[in-house]
């Protein structure tokens, strides 16, 4: 796909989204743009293009849910977890980054709309956990992230944008180095950015829609 990166401004970074993806595909766009930031949703799948793509030097996000009992497997393979949803995740993570001494970037995912069905802190429990997670020692605290309800108009998600914004605002007086903001998708991009976003995770509109048989 062509993809005008012009709309992205020069501070805002890009996780492509390769879910699923064929590693063919981050070669391709690896090789075209120079690009080094893939954001993966599954630990398994994202160890073995970890692997397999080790000569490249690329830069991985784990963007999806961590399952407690996988977060022996992170060790320094990610270079920003985008989705830490809990106290307790948290917790964990900074113990086993502790072990290996070292410290885990990381952002907190924020569930602004407040779907039952998406992971992540309600704003008000994030608030009460904030003096807690801000001491977790194997931490890197990079700010936060949020994954808004799917719509049909962009512009139905910036509140949501705005009050993430808002949080980050908030928790940079306790930690200057907070400062980013992963919000917006293929979908919302555009409005994520004049709301903010650091960083953006774009997926199909970079590798096109995901063929049936690998969803």
């Amino acid at each position: 796909m062509s993809f005008d990166w012009s709309q992205i401004p020069a501070h805002v970074g890009v996780v492509a989204v390769s879910k699923l993806q064929p590693t063919e595909k981050i070669r391709a766009l690896a090789a075209a743009r120079g690009h080094v930031d893939f954001g993966e949703n599954y630990i398994q799948e994202a160890l073995a293009k970890i692997e397999e793509l080790s000569a490249m030097k690329l830069r991985w996000h784990l963007i999806g849910s961590l399952q407690s009992n996988k977060v022996k497997f992170l060790k320094s393979n990610f270079s920003l977890i985008h989705s830490v949803d809990s106290l307790k995740l948290a917790e964990k993570i900074s113990q086993s980054a502790l072990a290996e001494s070292r410290r885990q970037p990381v952002l907190f995912q924020v569930n602004v709309g407040g779907e039952d069905s998406k992971s992540g802190f309600g704003r008000a429990d994030f608030e009460s956990a904030w003096s807690e997670l801000r001491r977790l020692a194997g931490l890197e605290i990079r700010g936060l992230m949020t994954m808004p309800p799917l719509q049909n108009d962009a512009e139905t998600n910036r509140p949501l944008f705005r009050e993430l914004a808002e949080l980050g605002r908030q928790i940079q007086r306790d930690a200057v180095e907070a400062n980013q903001l992963s919000m917006g998708t293929s979908a919302d991009f555009r409005v994520a950015i004049e709301e903010g976003a650091t960083w953006v995770r774009l997926g199909s509109i970079l590798f096109g829609e995901r063929s049936r048989a690998a969803q």
